[in-house]
């Protein structure tokens, strides 16, 4: 036997157990899946051939249609917010000068908690008489402790750092340990204030449904943005370390040439590392728009804890029609649903790579 077709054996044999993990979880469900949905089938009976009618039962269903107006609105916004949240950290982080360890994993903690236990301590937060609610009672209350405590952090901010160039150079304006300290700085400013009764404090007793509500803001209801909010927050320390990857390994030598040439620090990041980290935003993008399109564990967990209609996606129409409370299963239904999904994510994932962010660095 000749070495090359030694090779190319191995070769198959390596690829086989993926072979046969995609021909069975990916090729047969979709087979079976499509052929599900011109069934009418409850699981129990054999399933029966409809034509088109699922379809068209979709089409003229008011809740897929909600659930479909959520899923684009929730991908757009969770998407962009983590992708730009996430690239900021990173650089926030990769420019530490002190305790980048630390701060690198104090800023990805979020990540290793299940999204269950995240979604109950985030229905804990947002309940109606809940700790954000409290917090908007607060800010509301102390808007004056909290105005001087941003002028003051500012200004310590900048006299930090402004002496820290002294010495060392390079330093960010945004270095997280100059961070820390004008924060306690500020504090202990507006403490001061407060205890000499310069600060006065308005009395507020507000009461806001966050979850438990079907009112709108902007393009999707109030209690989506709530999960949106809860998504961000666990999805950004993931991806900021992928975006700190591709910053470290961006050559020094090109920020010493751009600095000795005159370009300020805009400048640099926008010529040099933006189209440096393309790829990286290309696989963060791509990851993102995948995961919130199959949006499903958080709005699942939330139950009855918010009105369906104003937590329903695509992912959670599926199951609801496959196994809806106290009725037969709509196989047909969830089955021509979850295909339009998945043409969906394909859809927007090759619109994505043909005019959004390219996979190729510059």
């Amino acid at each position: 036997m000749s070495r090359g077709s030694s090779e190319e054996r191995s070769g198959w044999l390596f690829i086989l157990p993926f072979a046969i993990s995609m021909t069975l979880f990916f090729v047969y469900a979709i087979v079976r899946t499509a052929y599900y949905s011109f069934t009418d089938f409850d699981l129990f009976k054999a399933p029966s051939l409809v034509g088109l009618s699922n379809y068209a039962a979709l089409v003229s269903d008011e809740l897929f249609l909600i659930a479909l107006r959520n899923t684009i609105g929730f991908s757009l916004i969770v998407t962009t917010v983590q992708t730009v949240l996430a690239l900021a950290l990173a650089v926030l982080v990769n420019h530490a000068v002190r305790a980048r360890g630390l701060i690198r994993t104090v800023f990805y903690l979020p990540s290793i908690m299940s999204s269950a236990a995240m979604t109950l301590i985030f229905l804990w937060l947002f309940q109606r008489d809940g700790f954000m609610t409290a917090i908007i009672n607060v800010v509301l209350a102390y808007r004056p402790h909290i105005l001087l405590f941003f002028v003051g952090f500012a200004a310590l901010q900048g006299a930090l750092v402004l002496n820290a160039r002294r010495s060392y150079e390079g330093v960010s304006i945004f270095d997280p340990f100059f961070l820390l300290a004008a924060a306690a700085g500020a504090l202990a400013l507006v403490v001061a204030c407060a205890l000499v009764g310069l600060l006065p404090v308005f009395a507020n007793d507000l009461l806001i449904s966050w979850l438990n509500t079907q009112q709108q803001f902007l393009f999707m209801p109030v209690t989506l943005w709530s999960v949106a909010l809860m998504n961000v927050f666990t999805t950004v320390p993931t991806l900021m370390l992928l975006f700190l990857a591709g910053l470290q390994s961006i050559p020094s030598d090109l920020y010493d040439a751009a600095e000795i040439d005159g370009a300020n620090a805009v400048q640099r990041f926008r010529h040099i590392t933006v189209p440096a980290l393309r790829p990286v935003t290309f696989a963060v993008v791509t990851m993102g728009i995948i995961g919130t399109l199959q949006m499903f564990d958080q709005v699942a967990i939330l139950g009855d804890a918010a009105p369906l209609a104003s937590r329903v996606t695509l992912a959670y129409y599926v199951y609801e029609n496959a196994f809806p409370a106290g009725a037969s299963s709509r196989i047909g239904m969830a089955s021509a649903a979850a295909l339009v999904l998945g043409i969906l994510t394909i859809a927007v994932v090759y619109v994505q790579k043909s005019v959004g962010v390219k996979e190729s660095a510059e």
